[in-house]
């Protein structure tokens, strides 16, 4: 199984549209998970085409996602569940804002954006995994944005590249 995940991607303010490395993998995907900050539902639709998504809202979506999604989902992939979270909030880090939001769930790997910083590493046997921004890459080198492949194992891996387009 072949999930592509992404985040932060401030669409239409950061890009106009989506990068051409990321639809290459978007067009053969079995999931798309979106870990937030959308901006607007249009990107919604348009990734609607490609595969199943779920989604969770960030802090700068607004009301219309909010009523189409939640701020923290579960997903069951194959044998193993990935919590989905954007991650803002005060205090502590990011990264600690988002494993703690799966504290009393049982999940294999945690999704979350918000810093734009990509991260892969593993907590307590738990994946802990932030794409990046495929839109916004900030103090980054590249833009990024990550792929679960699910079997026997969850793989974590990024995708980088230098040109939005």
């Amino acid at each position: 199984m072949k999930i592509v995940v992404i985040s932060d991607t401030h669409m239409p303010k950061k890009a106009k549209r989506l990068p051409e490395r990321l639809l290459i993998d978007l067009e053969d995907c079995d999931y798309i998970i979106h870990a937030g900050d959308w901006q607007t539902v249009e990107l919604y639709n348009e990734l609607k085409q490609y595969g199943h998504i779920i989604g969770v809202t960030g802090n700068v979506d607004g009301p219309e996602l909010k009523r189409m999604l939640k701020s923290k989902e579960i997903l069951r992939a194959g044998n193993f569940h990935i919590g989905i979270v954007h991650g803002h909030g005060t205090g502590k880090t990011t990264e600690k804002r988002a494993v703690e939001t799966f504290a009393e769930d049982e999940v294999d790997c945690i999704v979350y954006g918000h810093s734009h910083i990509p991260v892969v590493k593993e907590i307590d046997g738990v994946i802990v995994f932030n794409p990046g921004s495929p839109t916004d890459k900030r103090r980054q080198q590249e833009f990024s944005y990550g792929i679960l492949t699910v079997g026997e194992v969850i793989r974590a891996e990024h995708i980088f590249f230098k040109e939005k387009n």
